[in-house]
């Protein structure tokens, strides 16, 4: 990343192969002498923090998006004071790892380490803080983290220490965070406002939905009470039924785990809850399979073309999609229940209606009534739906995909952007506290 940047004039190898060459006279450090593991416990009373990997070290409460709960005792919780670098060990490879502005307790499994006196001479935390979180270091956690599976690779703390920070003098510290600052303000702006477009396209979606399956395609249709106070009125024609009207059967599945089936790399394809509710008909990413023994032992739950199918467990209740037959032969698990339309052509209407606030309103209702949100099948058949006739719901679905395709694909141009936005803020971070670009105020070869 050069574009409108300029080189630093003059280069030496930093003797480091996954550094590769640094401005002359920049300095290397390892981590083992400049931080030390600090475990300060008993602060129970101090905010909460937490270690994001888009946003460093902030207090939990600020997030909404954090659901790992706290323990009840807090006791055990390490104190970190401003200044403190904090390390999530088992998620350091995906940049969890920073410098705190603020002082607070953090989970007993992360690692805070504290700068020594020598090292707050030469070095500026803002500087560190983006450093340690550049797509290079980034790198080097998840070459130095161990683990049987992706998501339990653990950093070694004595590796961790064995790597070198990469030091410009203190004042050129300062200018490159300083730059960073400015520089990544303005794309996180940009950043921002793709977000907020994609929120607005959701609510437009959410819109177009609810008043197709609600109002009908026909604006002059006449209408009539539905008698359910929150529907209001529907076509006159319509009829106004329950989820469990138009379906022959409404069940779920079962785990292979309580037969003794074991997932396999191929074989008959089982869904979770992971599968359903990404997009409007079911996902085969990630992919499960179990073998057709166990299929035909959970022969209850096979599935079939067009089913419906509903999350009834955990936080992503009530997501639904429907089942394409390109992905049969199927089954799945007891957090997901299936709706089998009496009439296919049904199928797709059932799923849009299921997407409406109305309808997740009454979902969620029965739902958190228990810790674990959970919806029993009797409550989802139940769901009031409004009815149309066959041939007039068949073409309401068509006329919402030609509408929903165009706001899919604005989603995604925004979605794109987003994803070059990032990229453009990790290289330009990368390059400026690697050296690779000079972004000092009023240097020679910038003049020249």
């Amino acid at each position: 990343m050069t574009g409108r940047y300029v080189k630093y004039p003059e280069q030496k190898h930093s003797g480091i192969d996954w550094i590769g060459s640094i401005p002359k006279h920049w300095q290397l450090i390892a981590i083992s002498r400049v931080f030390v593991r600090t475990k300060k416990t008993g602060c129970s009373e101090k905010e909460l923090l937490s270690v994001y990997r888009d946003y460093g070290v902030i207090p939990k409460s600020s997030r909404d998006d954090n659901n790992n709960k706290p323990s009840e005792d807090l006791s055990p919780y390490q104190l970190v004071e401003p200044g403190d670098l904090v390390l999530n060990k088992m998620k350091a490879w995906q940049g969890s790892i920073a410098m705190s502005d603020f002082e607070g307790i953090v989970s007993p499994a992360y690692f805070v380490y504290k700068p020594n006196s020598k090292f707050l001479v030469k070095s500026r935390p803002r500087y560190v803080h983006y450093l340690l979180r550049s797509s290079l270091y980034i790198s080097q956690y998840l070459s130095r983290s161990k683990g049987i599976r992706v998501n339990q690779w653990d950093l070694d703390p004595d590796e961790f220490k064995k790597i070198e920070l990469l030091l410009p003098p203190v004042e050129e510290q300062t200018q490159i965070s300083n730059f960073l600052d400015h520089e990544t303000a303005k794309i996180d702006t940009l950043i921002d406002k793709q977000q907020q477009l994609i929120k607005l396209l959701k609510e437009k979606r959410q819109a177009v939905i609810s008043h197709a399956v609600t109002k009908g395609l026909n604006p002059d249709a006449p209408m009539k009470d539905s008698g359910v106070e929150w529907l209001g009125e529907v076509p006159e024609h319509w009829s106004v039924g329950r989820v469990k009207h138009l379906a022959l059967m409404i069940s779920k599945g079962t785990t292979p785990t309580t037969i003794g089936g074991d997932f396999l790399d191929e074989g008959v394809q089982f869904l979770k809850a992971e599968n359903i509710g990404k997009q409007f008909y079911v996902s085969d990413n990630p992919k499960f399979f179990i073998s057709e023994e166990v299929d035909e032992q959970l022969s209850r739950s096979r599935l079939q073309a067009k089913d419906v199918l509903v999350i009834i467990a955990g936080a992503t209740t009530g997501l639904c999609s429907v089942l394409p037959e390109n992905l049969l032969p199927a089954n799945t698990n007891q957090a997901v229940s299936f709706i089998r339309p009496k009439n296919k052509d049904y199928a797709e209407f059932i799923a849009h209606w299921l997407e409406t606030t109305f309808a997740q309103s009454i979902i969620w209702q029965g739902a958190v009534q228990a810790a674990q949100p959970n919806l029993s099948m009797e409550d989802l058949g139940n769901i009031p739906i409004p009815i149309p006739p066959e041939e007039e719901a068949m073409n309401m679905v068509a006329g919402l995909e030609m509408e929903l395709s165009k706001l899919r694909r604005l989603s995604d141009l925004a979605e794109d952007k987003i994803r070059l936005l990032h990229e453009r803020r990790a290289a330009l971070i990368s390059a400026a506290v690697t050296g690779k670009i000079d972004v000092r105020t009023g240097n020679p070869s910038k003049s020249a």
